[in-house]
């Protein structure tokens, strides 16, 4: 008797996502085993957590990752198919890197939108990709997409706090 396969996956993770999505394109069987990593279900001595914040390495690896967004662009996205290499179909390549990708969501529309935008080829890639792997991409990435609607709430209060804040300290006394 064969064994159902499982497969362990939180769906904030890119990786995941991405086989998610190929094993229900591909009708493959499987059972979904949800981890929670928000709920620290991944945690382990051998994990460190807790780095402060280090801006040199955010801006090293923003030009890392716009390197390789115009490596995609210039190599990758060639030939006559809509994605990886020329191809005709998306294979678990186009998913996987699809699915890290599509972690620019959570960004700030406008630094998404900055790091994004000169790439078309790119852009498009990631439109293609969707299309070609719904409703499955869209019902995996559901998840990201809630992540991102509480980020731009979070970002709204905090740019209304900042208003009020900035009202109030410009406000002077008569007396």
């Amino acid at each position: 008797m064969e064994k159902k396969l499982k497969v362990y996956a939180d769906r904030m993770s890119q990786p995941s996502r991405a086989v998610l999505i190929f094993c229900r394109l591909n009708g493959i069987d499987f059972e979904e085993i949800k981890i929670d990593t928000s709920k620290r279900h991944q945690l382990s001595p051998e994990y460190t957590v807790g780095h402060p914040l280090n801006p040199k390495a955010a801006s090293e690896a923003e030009k890392i990752l716009l390197s390789s967004l115009s490596i995609l662009e210039k190599i990758w996205l060639n030939g006559d198919g809509r994605f990886l290499l020329g191809g005709f179909q998306p294979s678990i390549a186009d998913l996987s890197l699809v699915c890290e990708l599509i972690q620019l969501e959570v960004l700030d529309e406008k630094d998404r939108n900055r790091i994004l935008s000169p790439y078309k080829k790119v852009v498009q890639w990631i439109e293609d990709t969707r299309a070609a792997t719904n409703p499955h991409f869209e019902q995996v990435h559901n998840i990201l997409y809630r992540v991102k609607k509480k980020l731009q709430q979070q970002r709204s209060r905090d740019a209304e706090a900042g208003t009020e804040t900035r009202n109030k300290m410009g406000r002077h006394s008569k007396m």
